[in-house]
């Protein structure tokens, strides 16, 4: 059984690293990063079959793909407290050369990185490529994905969505982060995408909605039930319904902070809402 209230602490120390990283350097995008920080912090400890080291193949485990590679802040706080590379090289985001870049990279070898990604709608595309290869190697694990929802503007995602259900993809499950926002405005203002369930239905893929997609339990469960459903012929859609900017009051429900660095007196704040838990770097 998940011990929650580990979860959630390290969701808090999560934040503390997001606002860090992005304050030092002054650039970077915290406001979707902490609106994904439970459900990156479920999946890499709760949720995703991992094994112990770290290589390129991912034989014989789960494997997950980050298509809106701006978020990175969230990703490689998550992957250094899984202890995939050690937590202080978070000092190193977004410096040259470092392996920590804006969007993450593969050519520099970060453990956990298996794509470099951040040109938006190309992740589903390499995430489909993944699971057939999990077929074709005779392996059983899911590939899992994350998409942000102003990235389905993007004509490439609806070609990708369109060819996993007309070939049977069912051992991927593709989760959408619809907190309602982009860098230029709300969705709605911006591009609306209309009923996005309906979307993904329409192409043939079976949806589950996680209404509380903040909410370490409320991500859980909607993961399990998306998990019990893979392997039945069709590819797997979970829209999760966050807010962006979550758990720093000035930043929530708004696409201010999509791309945006606190300063000194912010940063403050927000790390007084959030109280150290498992210790900062």
């Amino acid at each position: 059984m998940a011990n929650t209230q580990l979860l959630e602490d390290i969701t808090t120390q999560v934040r503390r690293d997001i606002l860090r990283m992005v304050h030092k350097v002054n650039s970077g995008h915290p406001g979707g990063s902490l609106g994904c920080a439970e459900f990156f912090v479920a999946l890499y400890n709760e949720i995703m079959d991992r094994n112990d080291g770290f290589d390129m193949d991912g034989i014989g485990e789960d494997l997950f793909f980050l298509s809106n590679g701006h978020i990175s802040p969230v990703y490689y706080s998550v992957l250094a407290r899984a202890g995939y590379f050690p937590v202080d090289e978070l000092n190193t985001f977004r410096l040259i050369n470092s392996r920590l870049q804006g969007h993450p990279t593969t050519h520099e070898g970060l453990p956990g990185i298996r794509i470099a990604s951040g040109s938006l709608g190309q992740g589903m595309s390499v995430a489909l490529g993944a699971a057939q290869a999990k077929k074709l190697n005779g392996d059983n694990h899911l590939i899992y994905s994350l998409h942000g929802d102003g990235e389905l503007q993007e004509g490439q995602n609806w070609e990708a969505i369109m060819y996993a259900a007309g070939n049977n993809v069912d051992n991927i499950i593709s989760t959408i982060d619809l907190n309602g926002q982009q860098i230029d405005g709300s969705t709605d203002t911006v591009l609306p995408l209309g009923s996005v369930k309906g979307k993904f239905e329409a192409f043939g893929w079976t949806v589950v909605e996680i209404e509380e997609g903040n909410n370490i339990e409320a991500i859980l469960k909607g993961m399990a039930e998306a998990k019990a459903l893979t392997g039945k012929g069709k590819p797997v859609c979970v829209l999760l319904k966050t807010v962006m900017g979550n758990g720093v009051d000035f930043m929530m429900h708004t696409h201010a902070w999509h791309g945006k660095a606190p300063n000194d007196e912010q940063l403050a704040e927000g790390l007084l809402q959030n109280p150290e838990t498992l210790g900062d770097y």
